[in-house]
């Protein structure tokens, strides 16, 4: 399917219908619930693609008749704009302030270190999914899952898992989706504890990501991309006044594509998000907003390991086999389908020129369904040539109710000027899970996995060969859709409040402490458990401003990551639950496991305020980390330590040249892992590289044509630590990416953008799990893209 994943050829499949090959008569696609996808459906993503282009048209015809200048106007994510020579105090690759209010002055003066990604360089990268834009940030890697662990975005930041610490404007999304960044304005990441900003979790930092609102002025921008891999994608980001101080804004996405260097792998989705502001430019405004994205993916199962457990003896790392990386050991019929729904209602006031409240209400709900191939090496048939198809399955929801409310603003107070934000949030989140049941039973009595029988018709089609697997074989087992009998609940009811204090014209200070009563519970077929805690965090900064354009600081941080914090949603390293064969009987005795940060950092403004610069040392230490101990049981005397630096660059060189990348060295290691003590001691943590650089830049030529590229490097990494009965551990090894991006301006209203990405076609894997699979990164591909302002 993917197999000319190199030949670049701009244009749509031909071929009528569904492109995934469909399987076999008696196998058996299970139903979704209320919601289906069909993937590579032309029909329907020509039907999404027109009606975007009426909603572009209309506009257009009215913007040209009022003469209006589009050239300023906002893009939509995912709209591929070329670079323009812009004035000198025009960065857009450079932000100065976090749209968080809790950051209470601008980054340059904040004691932390915090990357946004913005809107033009998620735009000019061709970045499409929140993954791929955190490849842009340096200091992040990725994880993979396996049934408990949903699929799903998995960043983890400076070591520690990230993925139910991620936040849409300031609030917690749980969720286990892929998200999108077709309704994102900009992505902004907190690196370092962060309890004191968003309560439970945040030990190695957290993602912000921030939607798009509508606008005091008329724009409709548009968007078509085609590229290999049967690559289509079409966006609209539409603003409309709709009299003086009202406008409606309307954002829109389809998109579908096979994955570049995998065969039978396709992503297929689609999204919608209107927003309406009554209020604009006055001191009362309300926003209501909603956002819907719906997917329907074909999960890839990646790589298997080698020996499975059959490892020689002496060797205590091993990677995946050498096989054709385009290898899908899974079925056409796997599928992976999500879908999310978000309202929000958001109520401002001005009660001065100095004070504003803000209260935001939100429901957010989340489906999940997949049934996904796991290419099982636990039984050692990769070294007999043969892979069993393990199945993975989940169903779940995810229903949260949340309400924030903030005062913010400035005061003089004890002779001094505060910078402040305060603010009370309720949440209750609710998550049900359950699974399918798989018919993948090979012969040789229930529950066998071993390929003894063969591949193909010999084991039911459960078993493929290892260098030559087909994903159309005709399975024929069944698949019934479980019911969702684990229940997680979670209340939290919060306080906080952040101050930035100047004490002279060269030193500041920032404090910020939050206090979190958070209770949860699990009621299941085999347990009914819960518990109660108070989280206590906070954040102490002092700032010293050698000038005006930079700062050098010192912060410390804590953060608090108490029992059943994913709520079924992610790898729960604090489960309220046993663990695997029993150990564990007290987990619910369990307290919060506490890390702390200590940084030191340095930022600057140069270049007559176009170019960002960043520096930063840190330790991160957990101490009281949650291990099993000899007899079995759990103790939070576990210990953990990551040292590292990190500097970043972002904005203009000269009023042509933009960059946005940076370098982050960890040094982690494993000091205390109970009775893994003695095998894991000194070894690093499980998905850190311990050297992570990107680099995205782009030259305007002149002010029509551009040109850019991009450089992703990171080192090896391991997805788990040696125990006390295995000293194998399974890594990936380290790679080096280059993309590359050209951009042409035909007229004020027309644009084109080609985005070469993996110019080497380098193979390579993104992340790995503990055992069993690696995932595989794409291959070459080249997407051409054109682009409506009005």
């Amino acid at each position: 399917m993917n197999a000319n994943h190199s030949s670049f050829q701009f244009c749509p499949s031909t071929e009528g219908g569904d492109s995934t090959p469909a399987p076999h008569p008696g196998a058996t696609r299970p139903p979704s619930g209320d919601f289906t996808v069909t993937p590579t459906n032309p029909f329907r993503f020509n039907t999404l693609a027109a009606a975007i282009g009426a909603l572009t048209f209309v506009p257009a015809v009215q913007a040209q008749a009022q003469n209006t200048n589009p050239a300023d106007a906002p893009r939509s994510s995912g709209q591929l704009a070329p670079i323009t020579v812009r004035g000198q105090a025009d960065t857009p690759y450079k932000a100065d302030q976090s749209a968080s209010q809790k950051f209470t002055a601008p980054l340059v003066d904040t004691p932390r270190s915090v990357t946004v990604i913005p809107q033009e360089v998620i735009e000019n990268s061709a970045s499409t999914t929140l993954t791929e834009a955190l490849r842009l940030t340096p200091g992040i890697s990725f994880g993979a899952g396996e049934g408990g662990n949903p699929l799903g975005d998995r960043p983890f930041i400076r070591g520690y898992d990230a993925q139910s610490s991620t936040y849409v404007d300031g609030m917690r999304d749980i969720g286990a989706t892929t998200r999108e960044v077709f309704n994102l304005e900009q992505i902004e990441v907190t690196k370092g504890p962060d309890g004191a900003y968003g309560g439970r979790g945040g030990a190695g930092g957290s993602i912000n990501l921030i939607t798009k609102t509508p606008k005091a002025e008329n724009f409709t921008n548009a968007t078509l991309g085609l590229g290999t891999d049967s690559y289509k994608r079409a966006t609209v980001d539409g603003n409309w006044l709709l009299g003086e101080n009202m406008a409606f804004r309307l954002n829109a996405m389809a998109h579908d594509a096979d994955v570049p260097g995998r065969d039978s792998v396709d992503v297929s989705r689609w999204g919608i998000a209107p927003s309406f502001t009554w209020g604009l430019n006055t001191p009362t405004r309300v926003t209501l907003s909603y956002s819907h994205l719906q997917t329907d993916d074909t999960p890839d199962s990646g790589i298997p390991f080698m020996y499975g457990n059959k490892v020689p003896a002496g060797v205590t790392a091993i990677r995946p086999v050498t096989v054709d990386m385009n290898n899908f050991y899974g079925l056409t019929s796997d599928f992976f389908k999500t879908r999310s729904d978000v309202a929000t209602a958001r109520v401002e006031h001005d009660i001065s020129s100095n004070l504003t409240v803000r209260n935001t209400l939100r429901y957010t709900a989340v489906d999940q369904r997949y049934v996904w191939t796991n290419p099982d090496d636990s039984q050692g048939n990769v070294n007999d040539g043969r892979v069993w198809r393990s199945a993975k399955s989940r169903t779940s929801g995810v229903h949260t109710i949340a309400n924030q409310t903030e005062l913010f603003g400035k005061a003089n107070l004890g002779g001094y000027e505060h910078s402040f934000n305060t603010g009370i949030e309720m949440s209750r989140e609710k998550s049900d899970t359950g699974s399918y049941t798989v018919a993948r039973t090979l012969p040789g009595g229930t529950g066998a996995t071993t390929c003894a029988a063969g591949t193909g018709a010999a084991s039911g089609y459960n078993c493929t060969d290892l260098y030559n697997p087909n994903p159309n074989d005709p399975w024929s087992g069944s698949t019934v859709e479980g019911e969702r009998n684990n229940h997680f609940k979670s209340t939290t009811f919060s306080v906080y409040g952040f101050d930035t204090i100047k004490l002279s014209e060269k030193w500041l200070t920032n404090l910020g402490l939050r206090v979190d009563n958070y209770k949860t519970g699990l009621v299941s077929p085999t347990a009914d458990v819960g518990r109660s805690d108070t989280l206590f965090n906070y954040q102490l900064g002092l700032i010293y401003k050698p000038a005006h354009n930079g700062s050098v600081y010192v912060s410390y941080g804590t953060s608090s990551t108490p029992a059943n914090s994913s709520l079924g949603q992610g790898a729960e390293s604090q489960s309220l639950t046993p663990g695997r064969n029993g150990v564990g009987i007290n987990a619910k005795d369990m307290a919060p496991e506490k890390n702390r940060s200590l940084e030191l950092g340095t930022k600057w403004n140069v270049l007559d305020n176009r170019l960002a610069l960043s520096g930063a040392i840190f330790r991160i230490d957990t101490t009281n980390a949650r291990v099993t101990q000899p007899d079995g049981t759990y103790a939070m005397s576990g210990n953990r330590r990551i040292n590292g630096f990190e500097f970043g660059a972002s904005g203009n060189i000269t009023k042509a040249w933009q960059v946005f990348g940076g370098y982050t060295f960890l040094d982690s290691e494993v000091r205390d892992l109970g009775r893994d003590t003695a095998a894991a001691r000194g070894q690093a943590f499980p998905n850190t590289p311990r050297h992570t650089a990107t680099l995205w830049t782009t030259y305007a030529v002149n002010s029509d044509f551009s040109i850019g590229g991009g450089v992703f490097i990171a080192s090896k990494q391991y997805g788990s630590n040696s125990s006390a009965t295995s000293g194998v551990r399974r890594y990936i090894p380290g790679y080096t990416r280059f993309d590359a991006m050209a951009a042409y301006r035909i007229n004020r209203n027309v644009s084109l953008q080609l985005n070469l990405f993996n110019l080497t076609d380098k193979r390579y894997f993104t992340s790995t799990y503990s055992t069993h699979y690696a995932s595989v990164g794409a291959g070459r591909a080249a997407v051409l893209s054109v682009n409506l302002k009005y």
